[in-house]
């Protein structure tokens, strides 16, 4: 897998079958490694050891519904009430950060309406604050701390 541009963490990986899984600490099973999962496992590692995000606030793979449709946002996080706070979607890091990644984030928003949407491909991190009063957002130079949401 690519080196990313997020830090190192003690990966836990298994071979079954000739397939390789990663260990999801969120969903306390090994999950099959993709690209896209490896940015997943690799940010949520870098929330919670370098952001102070309280893993009992994040969740991976929440499913969503749109009329007939089912969708699933990648990661959330949620306040102590259990109210959405972010949303991030990932990306294999071949893939670029495009208006389509944001318009797929913003879909989900419609439903969740969380103040922050994180993209990232391991590469390129984007965050933005949504301000629902003036109706506006603005991209932060960084990911903030958990502290600091």
């Amino acid at each position: 897998m690519d080196t990313l541009n997020l830090p190192p963490y003690d990966i836990k990986v298994k071979q079954t079958n000739g397939k390789t899984s990663i260990l999801d600490i969120l969903r306390r099973r090994f999950i099959t490694l993709t690209p896209e999962e490896w940015v997943r496992q690799h940010f949520i590692h870098y929330l919670i050891n370098y952001k102070g995000y309280p893993s009992a606030l994040l969740a991976n793979e929440v499913e969503l519904t749109i009329g007939q449709k089912k969708l699933r946002c990648d990661s959330v996080l949620y306040t102590r009430q259990l109210q959405p706070r972010m949303i991030i979607e990932y990306k294999a890091p071949s893939v670029q950060i495009t208006q389509k990644v944001f318009n797929q984030i913003f879909a989900y928003n419609t439903l969740l309406h969380a103040d922050y949407l994180v993209v990232s491909n391991g590469m390129s991190h984007y965050c933005c604050k949504i301000d629902y009063e003036n109706k506006s957002y603005a991209f932060l130079k960084d990911i903030p701390k958990f502290s600091e949401l």
